[in-house]
């Protein structure tokens, strides 16, 4: 009697099948993925200018004794003048013992540039004001130079501009506490 001496092993369709499935697995959670990354980006950004916007108005009140209050159905932040970044950098940590901040934030969750902006009267409404821009690294038209309506935007427009001033958000994304 003779024997085929078969070695054991995965034949060429099991094999195909396997990545076949791998594939879809993949097709199916990259994007989800993807989405989840951007997301903690707008989260860190978000959680960034809430701290540094509240580090802000303490110094803001500490020094001037002004604090702007009230949520308006419009922002205007043509009343304001920029700040660089060594300026804020200055004013949240001071040479003495005291810190309003460990670190300052420069940048947003994809590495743009956050905008400063401090009004140059402060008896008006806009005293303060960080302006993130969207993911492509740039502002949507009038954001830095018009009325912006106070609403917030669908949490995946990753597109929209994300803006906090005076004590609370005036753009940013579903789901975020806005004060």
């Amino acid at each position: 009697m003779l024997r085929r001496n078969r070695q054991r092993g995965f034949t060429l369709i099991e094999l195909l099948i396997v990545v076949a499935i791998i594939g879809i697995i993949a097709a199916i959670l990259i994007p989800n993925l993807l989405d989840a990354l951007q997301k903690a980006k707008q989260k860190r950004t978000v959680s960034d200018m809430r701290n540094l916007g509240t580090a802000w108005m303490s110094w803001l009140v500490d020094q001037v004794g002004a604090a702007s209050a009230g949520a308006a159905k419009v922002y205007d932040s043509s009343f304001m003048t920029p700040v660089i970044y060594s300026d804020l950098f200055g004013y949240m940590r001071p040479t003495d013992t005291f810190f309003y901040m460990q670190e300052v934030p420069q940048l947003d969750g994809w590495d743009n540039e956050l905008v400063f902006g401090m009004g140059t009267d402060l008896l008006i409404s806009t005293v303060l004001g960080i302006f993130a821009p969207c993911r492509g690294g740039v502002f949507n038209e009038g954001t830095l130079t018009a009325a912006i309506p106070v609403n917030p935007f669908r949490s995946t427009d990753y597109n929209q501009d994300i803006v906090w001033a005076d004590g609370y958000f005036v753009r940013w994304p579903e789901g975020t506490k806005q004060r």
